[in-house]
């Protein structure tokens, strides 16, 4: 980790201690390390010790009395090379899901494109609510890492989930994403939520998919080094990385000509959108009213964006393919792998609680072109994502 920089925010929580050892690990590991702290968090630690240990100037106030200019806080997200949040109370995790910048830390951290980890800390109670668990499921969707809190011993002398994870922890999943720059050089082309199929200016044939598995795996990439082109549907998800060139379409065959000319480029072509089968004979250019007797819609199928790029692949690309199955899902993903001519299929059901359409988590299995099974459990999306690269690029190929 020698010579990257780090920003940490510290909240007002009794963990706040902790994150002087937090500090003390980067800069032993040669981080060049900065601090913004909330006005809370020094009833817990003192702007001394901070600063001593961080052997740079601690802000807390972006327009105090002597600073170089009056915008500290873009100047600090610029900087960084990863931000984290420890200990990350309700107040900023709601801040953060709901844009509000109005200190130092939440204007820095709004302006900030660069991955940023969040450690939350605070009373179980609190943890479980349903405001906080919401907030925290929206900083999943905005590709935030978020690191759960331990069980243990809390602040309030009970036993429950709450604690802050431990300063070494944090130091380890953040150092692993420093490390893991393993696709420099490399590009990628990613496609990713639902084509809507237009019956008439108002209406379409779609979808439920939110787009959010396939932005995961984007934004993956791209903080291993990639340079990805990502080819979406309609979604309400923006991109964080600055790396991500980013394409809106509608129909599939919008999809399939924005993919065209990156795929002979790519070397590895991940199709994770949610492509409709089919499409309507006939659009209508003007609303169809609605009548009394039975309406039919004539339906033609799509072009398979997946198997026509996969006609050109070359040795040297990886594609991979995604299939939801209800039913003999494995026979059905196996099959899809090998008549496609593609390198990996990633299977999910939506028998799976917690998995599939318009869920923050998804359960996979992942099948390789020798038919090798790998199941990965519940996570997260961006987790989800952090090991299907993984495995990819971890399988050497045949």
């Amino acid at each position: 980790m020698l010579g990257k920089r780090i920003l940490i925010g510290i909240c007002g929580g009794i963990a706040a201690y902790k994150t002087l050892t937090l500090i003390r690990l980067f800069r032993k590991a040669g981080c060049e390390v900065k601090v913004i702290a909330t006005r809370n968090a020094l009833s817990f630690v003192t702007p001394l010790t901070i600063e001593t240990l961080s052997n740079n100037k601690l802000y807390v106030d972006m327009f105090e009395c002597g600073t170089e200019r009056t915008t500290e806080h873009i100047a600090l997200a610029q900087w960084a090379d990863m931000a984290i949040v420890a200990p990350a109370t309700a107040n900023i995790i709601a801040k953060l899901a709901n844009g509000i910048a109005d200190d130092a830390l939440s204007t820095t951290l709004l302006a900030l494109s660069k991955p940023l980890f969040i450690a939350p800390a605070m009373n179980e109670n609190m943890y479980e609510h349903i405001a906080v668990q919401r907030n925290l499921k929206l900083l999943e969707e905005y590709h935030y890492h978020i690191i759960s809190p331990e069980k243990g011993m809390l602040a309030c002398n009970v036993e429950g989930k709450g604690r802050m994870a431990e300063p070494k922890t944090i130091f380890d999943r953040v150092g692993k994403q420093l490390q893991q720059k393993i696709l420099v050089g490399k590009k990628a082309l990613v496609t990713a939520g639902p084509t809507c199929e237009p019956i008439d200016p108002v209406r379409f044939i779609g979808n439920r998919s939110s787009g959010l598995m396939g932005f995961s795996i984007a934004e993956t990439l791209a903080d291993k080094g990639c340079d990805v082109t990502l080819v979406t549907g309609a979604t309400y998800l923006k991109t964080r990385s600055q790396s991500i060139h980013r394409i809106d379409v509608n129909t599939a065959d919008e999809m399939l000509q924005a993919c065209l000319p990156y795929a002979d480029k790519a070397d590895i072509i991940v199709m994770a959108a949610a492509v409709a089968d089919y499409t309507p004979e006939t659009k209508a250019d003007h609303k169809l009213k609605k009548k009394d007797a039975l309406f039919s819609l004539n339906l033609k199928p799509t072009t398979d964006i997946l198997k026509t790029l996969a006609k050109n692949k070359t040795d040297n690309q990886i594609i991979i393919g995604f299939a939801l199955e209800t039913d003999n899902e494995l026979t059905n993903a196996k099959q899809k792998l090998h008549t496609k001519n593609i390198d990996f299929i990633v299977l999910n059901s939506l028998k799976d609680k917690g998995a599939g359409f318009e869920c923050a988590t998804n359960k996979v299995t992942v099948i390789d072109k020798n038919d090798n099974v790998i199941e990965i459990p519940l996570k997260s999306k961006q987790e989800i994502a952090e090991n299907i690269i993984q495995i990819v690029f971890n399988t050497p190929k045949s």
